[in-house]
């Protein structure tokens, strides 16, 4: 496949990323972030929603940031490992993503803004045009969504990123930087119900870096993933837990690949810890009575809506040492 023509841009500050975005703005003129490229440029060959601009970050400084506390969006998914400083968690969760070397260049900017995947949406450009447009590739149209027919209102292409849970149940906050300034905001608000929307980047903004809390330290994890193989595939669904150990009110509990966002499950923990305890088929329960997955990926809903339950059981179980 040809990938379509487009103009790269290379800034090698923070500063000169944000004054470029604004040129690009003031112009009138469409554009990207790109970090690792292994989402945005295949998407591109496939003709999906190409710009005729795209801004590298690979040479921003501080976008490689990797402490225990700090992780730029540029940091490979390869290089978070325990002996990097990275978070167990986190290490778990990066090494099962893709391949290993996808993970080479992957990159957890580029994993926390994921774009949201649909079988109708991601597919070759005559494949869609053949068979009509969607309503989150509508080009002009108006067309309906494919998967909830009759409305074009709301996409619900599936969140398929597995970084997000896992930095959820942490306490993670991102750090977004634009023209309009930067703002830092939890990571559960990052994400916007809306497959084509996605998350709540304004124009010109990017994710500079992820930043943990002194608490996360604290905490052990575990990130249970549903998938066709056991490498490559994004997830079906996936699980991510954490807690202070010994400390049941601390335990925090997220999904991923069910919905159009990852989401944390905090009131669903709260109501069952002060009902049942530490109990991982009540959790269980809880969670998968709060997901609704649809039917726009390799498996079929009602299968990963009730591998939920397992997921978490499991997850519970590992962090009780079971």
């Amino acid at each position: 496949m040809l990938m379509p023509p487009f103009e790269l841009h290379r800034p090698g500050t923070v500063e000169e990323a944000i004054a470029l975005a604004a040129s690009l703005m003031n112009a009138g003129e469409s554009f990207d972030w790109v970090a690792g490229g292994t989402d945005v440029l295949p998407n591109y060959k496939w003709r999906i929603n190409p710009k005729p601009h795209v801004i590298s970050l690979a040479g921003v400084e501080g976008a490689h940031t990797l402490t225990s506390s700090e992780i730029g969006c540029m940091v490979p998914l390869s290089s978070l490992t325990v002996a990097n400083g990275a978070h167990p968690l986190l290490a778990e969760a990066a090494a099962k993503v893709a391949s290993s070397l996808i993970r080479k260049s992957a990159t957890v900017g580029g994993n926390l803004c994921l774009d949201t995947r649909c079988f109708w949406y991601n597919q070759g450009e005559d494949w869609r045009r053949s068979i009509d447009w969607c309503h989150k590739a509508d080009c002009g149209t108006g067309a309906d969504c494919r998967v909830i027919p009759n409305q074009n209102t709301l996409c619900v292409a599936t969140y398929q990123g597995d970084l997000a849970p896992n930095f959820m149940v942490l306490g993670a906050s991102v750090v977004l930087i634009g023209p309009g300034g930067e703002r830092t905001l939890p990571l559960e608000e990052f994400y916007a119900l809306d497959g084509m929307k996605k998350n709540v980047l304004e124009e010109g903004e990017f994710l500079l870096k992820v930043v943990l809390p002194e608490t996360a330290h604290q905490r052990t994890g575990s990130y249970q993933k549903l998938r066709v193989r056991d490498s490559w595939d994004f997830p079906e669904a996936g699980i991510a837990a954490s807690w202070i150990e010994g400390q049941p009110e601390s335990l925090a509990i997220a999904s991923t690949a069910l919905e159009s966002i990852p989401r944390l499950h905090a009131e669903e923990v709260s109501n069952v810890l002060g009902e049942e305890g530490m109990d991982g088929v009540a959790l269980a329960k809880a969670i998968h009575k709060a997901v609704k997955p649809v039917n726009n990926t390799a498996l079929p809903p009602r299968y990963r809506r009730s591998m939920v339950k397992t997921l978490t059981k499991r997850a519970v179980k590992a962090l009780l040492g079971e």
